[in-house]
């Protein structure tokens, strides 16, 4: 019989019986891959903000040119100026809505891959 106690005993190690889920971590890219609930609202919340911003686009382009006809049909003798107003007044702002939408676009699509990537 061993003299002290401690050397009685014997030390078993093996896999844990109970794994714990630590609290509050997730991967949004598995959500998104395994098509959960919650990957459907994070893909459609993406497609909310691209469409939030290409329906601006389309509201500008109409308020820019709607009023176009009525202004043309009000001036039936200025054929320069409608040929000057459609050719050249009309190029710059829709060339700047182009580039504020791709930039708004990319900006929305950063956001997302920060969202989803590991943290």
């Amino acid at each position: 019989m061993p003299q002290n106690p401690t050397e009685r005993r014997v030390v078993v190690t093996g896999p844990p019986r109970r794994t714990r889920r630590v609290s509050g971590y997730y991967r949004p890219r598995t959500e998104i891959d395994e098509q959960t609930t919650l990957g459907h609202t994070y893909v459609r919340s993406l497609m909310r903000t691209q469409l939030r911003a290409a329906l601006a686009v389309f509201a500008v382009l109409g308020l820019l040119i709607g009023p176009l006809p009525l202004l043309f049909a009000a001036m039936p003798d200025a054929r320069r100026l409608q040929w000057a107003v459609l050719g050249f007044g009309l190029y710059a702002p829709l060339v700047l809505l182009a580039r504020w939408y791709v930039r708004r676009a990319e900006r929305n699509e950063r956001d997302f891959v920060r969202l989803v990537e590991d943290r």
